[in-house]
């Protein structure tokens, strides 16, 4: 009988087809659901009626669904609002959260366990809903897009662990640095940084899919529809109805008949999904790295 542990063991055909299978059918499980609903949004309205709802068969392509959505202008407006928050909001979030996880990993930093108690409360412990929206509001912030970024700026469990994997950094490193002549900046951008770049993409991920997909700070601080994101602008028409097409409606150019709701909802859907969908390819390679060594000291 073998002493050898499991994942050493040679692998055998039974198993390799068993995994093989199950890995299949994993996959087409994700992927079915994806192409339902790219499928459903580029069907003529006689496709979908046919189907009964969702379409699983091409049968009578249209793009009048997404000239319904970005004709208006609100969709297309929308887009900037949410890449722009998007885009200022990882750049301020990763920025905060490298220094803060910098300056706690260092053990001899000023009011290191403080700030770190502090920050490990948000844990367990959060201000809510009202006291956030006094603050903001007593902060001029209502009706800007600073307060779309600002109230979730840093994430306690992003900081944790980007703290966790710039404490696996050797500290001979630094300290040679520090010989050098060499500052707490210089040793930062020179030296950690490049050593982090698994890490700082899989948190920086986190943060841009965060603000990406975020509407709940725009429900509660954002009255001007001319500043709501994207999500917010989907949810509305997905949940109220909102008309997306203020003064033209768009005709399928197949049928001649209107777009189907149904279509124009996938289309949402599909609108909302791509960005992430990729970006992702980019920065899934540093997952393992970044997070799971980050995540071994504490």
């Amino acid at each position: 009988m073998s002493t050898r542990p499991t994942w050493q063991e040679r692998p055998t055909l039974f198993g390799l087809t068993i995994k093989g299978f199950l890995l299949t059918l994993i996959v087409l499980c994700m992927i079915y659901p994806i192409y339902v609903v790219i499928l459903t949004s580029v069907s003529t309205a006689q496709a979908v009626t046919e189907a009964g709802g969702l379409v699983t068969r091409p049968s009578g392509l249209s793009l009048d669904a997404y000239r319904e959505l970005f004709g208006g202008g609100v969709v297309t407006r929308a887009v900037l609002v949410s890449t722009g928050v998007t885009v200022v909001g990882t750049a301020v979030s990763l920025g905060l959260t490298i220094l803060a996880a910098y300056g706690l990993s260092r053990t001899n930093s000023l009011f290191h366990r403080p700030l770190l108690f502090l920050f490990l409360l948000t844990f367990l412990f959060t201000p809510g809903m009202i006291p956030s929206y006094l603050l903001v509001r007593e902060l001029g912030l209502i009706d800007s897009y600073w307060s779309l970024i600002l109230p979730s700026a840093i994430s306690a469990f992003n900081l944790v662990v980007m703290r966790a994997f710039f404490m696996n950094i050797p500290g001979e490193v630094i300290d040679s640095a520090r010989i050098d002549g060499a500052g707490d900046f210089r040793i930062l951008g020179r030296i950690v940084l490049p050593m982090s770049k698994g890490v700082t993409a899989v948190i920086g991920l986190f943060y841009a899919v965060g603000y990406w997909n975020a509407f709940f700070n725009a429900v509660l601080y954002i009255n001007d529809n001319a500043k709501w994101p994207l999500q917010l602008i989907l949810r509305q028409y997905v949940q109220q109805g909102m008309n997306l097409v203020p003064n033209t409606r768009t005709y399928d150019t197949a049928t001649g008949a209107l777009p189907p709701n149904l279509a124009i909802k996938m289309a949402i859907v599909v609108v909302a999904l791509v960005p992430v969908l990729i970006i992702y390819p980019f920065v899934q390679k540093h997952f393992t790295k970044g997070v799971i060594i980050g995540a071994v000291k504490g």
